[in-house]
């Protein structure tokens, strides 16, 4: 599949779409312009690329709806340099927006097909992250901790406290918590003990899995 001005028009249209639904980061919607959706999909769904709606890709998994990245990248308010952690790798289009929104991007997946499949993909876009991890994102990444952002892109029963844990004061935690809906959450750091929680209401998610290892 090739990358043409029918699906640069396509992409501008889905930028102005998910605008008019409250979206004002301007990072965020400059990313949504720029990266070419549909090559995250089988060539067979092309047409539904650009459309504000989730998609299936492998592993049971899905593509979430452009809006949907877009909300979450905004809750993060991303500054170029920021050091994000995102949890569930997927197709690798809501990494392609951190990146293009300047973030450095640790990203850990959890579905070995979808983390072999991405790690070959990225790259070959000109996307490439710091570091992309095969594991278990309830555990975070210790090893690379403190974050300026953590985004979690599947529905979580709980908020795992490694994720707490891991932010740097000032630093801002978007989970989708709950088990058939759930409530976008973003917790703020603001000492070594204490986190802002404001919740942004309801949004649908596959669930995030643990590793049963």
């Amino acid at each position: 599949m090739k990358d043409s001005l029918k699906h640069q028009g396509m992409r501008n249209k889905l930028a102005l779409t998910v605008e008019a639904k409250g979206i004002k980061d301007k990072k965020v919607l400059k990313a949504i312009k720029s990266i070419p959706r549909h090559l995250f999909m089988d060539s067979s769904f092309e047409d539904h690329a650009y459309q504000d709606k989730a998609f299936p890709i492998a592993a049971e998994q899905t593509i979430s709806q452009p809006y949907t990245v877009a909300f979450q990248s905004e809750l993060l308010e991303i500054k170029t340099g920021d050091k994000i952690l995102e949890i569930g790798t997927g197709s690798g289009y809501q990494t392609a927006v951190l990146l293009e929104m300047g973030a450095q991007v640790y990203s850990i997946e959890r579905q070995h097909e979808l983390f072999k499949k991405t790690s070959r993909f990225l790259p070959k876009l000109g996307y490439k992250p710091k570091r992309l991890i095969f594991g278990d994102g309830y555990k975070g990444l210790e090893e690379e901790a403190p974050f300026d952002g953590i985004i979690v892109t599947a529905g979580a029963p709980f908020v795992p406290t490694p994720l707490l844990a891991q932010l740097k004061i000032g630093g801002k935690l978007v989970i989708p918590v709950g088990d058939e809906t759930q409530i976008m959450t973003r917790f703020v750091r603001k000492s070594a003990t204490e986190f802002e929680k404001t919740e942004y209401g309801d949004f649908r998610f596959v669930p995030m899995l643990e590793d049963k290892n």
